[in-house]
């Protein structure tokens, strides 16, 4: 029997292992596995080990086997780059080769696709496992920017985009016919400019409005560093680390396709600054099913979540513990005792809630009872992520 130059063959007792350039792949009795290319592959007996670049291949007798299976975090820690000029050339390549990096925004770490390439925001949606029915919000650099993206800009539109933008809000509007849907199955589109100095930087060197939501697995907690991107992600491309978001929850989301603003999604802006600006706004009057058309993110019944299970109460010492997952955390606001103690100011406990969460997970935790903030309209926005990660 005879191969290709190109593909090199391997055998071990009666196992074929044919290796082509590109794709390594391996053969196991009666099983095919495809592996990417950065990971070489051992056999164990019937079993097939695949190691890291960290992971050295021995053998025990005649058959190689791993010698370790630690994740190489070399690979994963490469992905992170400095926002500097080499960074933001990598990542505007990237971008304009039709594919995603993650980016700081002064809201969330964002995974960004180019706006008006179907292929690249579906590589959106792979990575994040995010169902097709979850539209996008689209950054932009500029209100000029985003005007090209509208079929019609209301003058509420100029308003508050003057007063807040660059910013954590951001606009549905009527979608401009040539720019596909982006998740949306209706003919809107979300958009806002960031108040990010990476994120703006980004999307000047790529020339692109960038389709992004949170750079994490769908449901999951969103991001608020780098470090918490590669965790979730480990196969993003690139992550351009901009250090900790400041405002640390996502943007609010307002609806301007009607007579009166309706608010979407609650979120770093609240409702109280924003009736200020443009007097009544509408707040929504029923919950979104799943799999249902929606004019903006946010609107999943489960959403923000931990692996953790999430428990809501009063007070987190009057809770049985006895049938929980164990261990179990806590998360208060100052005051109170716990794992986790966040701060009694509404903005400030929202900044540092994600961040919590992910500290709670990364020390295994299997449980975390959290005490409901006051119920005021300045909480609106962490009681919305608190109860969705606790469906």
């Amino acid at each position: 029997m005879t191969f290709p130059d190109e593909n090199p063959v391997a055998l071990t007792d009666d196992n074929l292992v044919v290796l082509p350039d590109e794709n390594p792949v391996a053969v196991t009795d009666d099983n095919l596995v495809v592996l990417p290319d950065e990971n070489p592959v051992a056999f164990t007996g019937d079993n097939l080990v695949v190691s890291g670049d960290e992971n050295p291949v021995g053998s025990v007798g005649e058959k190689p086997v791993a010698v370790a299976d630690e994740p190489d975090e070399r690979s994963v820690a490469s992905r992170i780059a400095r926002p500097d000029a080499d960074g933001l050339r990598r990542a505007a390549e990237i971008l304009r080769a039709g594919s995603v990096v993650a980016f700081p925004t002064e809201t969330v770490y964002g995974l960004g696709a180019d706006a008006f390439s179907e292929k690249a925001v579906g590589e959106i949606y792979r990575l994040k496992n995010r169902p097709s029915w979850n539209p996008l919000i689209v950054h932009v650099a500029d209100v000029a920017a985003a005007r090209k993206l509208a079929a019609e800009w209301p003058a509420q539109a100029d308003d508050l985009a003057a007063r807040f933008w660059p910013g954590p809000l951001t606009l549905v509007v009527r979608r401009a016919p040539h720019l596909p849907g982006i998740g949306a199955a209706n003919d809107t589109v979300a958009v806002r400019v960031p108040a990010h100095e990476v994120a703006l930087a980004l999307l000047e060197a790529s020339g692109l409005p960038l389709a992004a939501p949170s750079a994490n697995r769908s449901e999951g907690i969103s991001p608020t560093t780098a470090d918490h991107v590669v965790r979730s992600l480990p196969d993003v491309p690139l992550v351009l680390d901009g250090g900790a978001c400041s405002w640390g929850i996502e943007s609010t989301v307002l609806d301007l396709t009607g007579d009166v603003p309706r608010l979407l999604r609650p979120g770093a802006l609240s409702l109280r600054v924003l009736r200020d600006a443009v007097g009544p706004i509408a707040l929504p009057e029923s919950a979104t099913e799943d799999g249902t058309a929606r004019p903006s993110p946010g609107m999943s019944r489960r959403h923000y979540a931990p692996r953790a299970k999430v428990v809501l109460c009063k007070d987190v010492r009057d809770v049985e513990r006895s049938g929980l997952p164990e261990p179990v955390a806590t998360m208060t606001y100052e005051g109170g005792d716990g794992t986790e103690i966040l701060s009694a100011d509404p903005r400030e406990y929202a900044a540092d809630l994600y961040a919590a969460l992910h500290r709670l997970d990364d020390a295994g935790f299997a449980t975390i009872l959290i005490q409901e903030p006051p119920q005021t309209e300045d909480w609106l926005a962490v009681h919305d992520r608190l109860s969705r990660a606790a469906a």
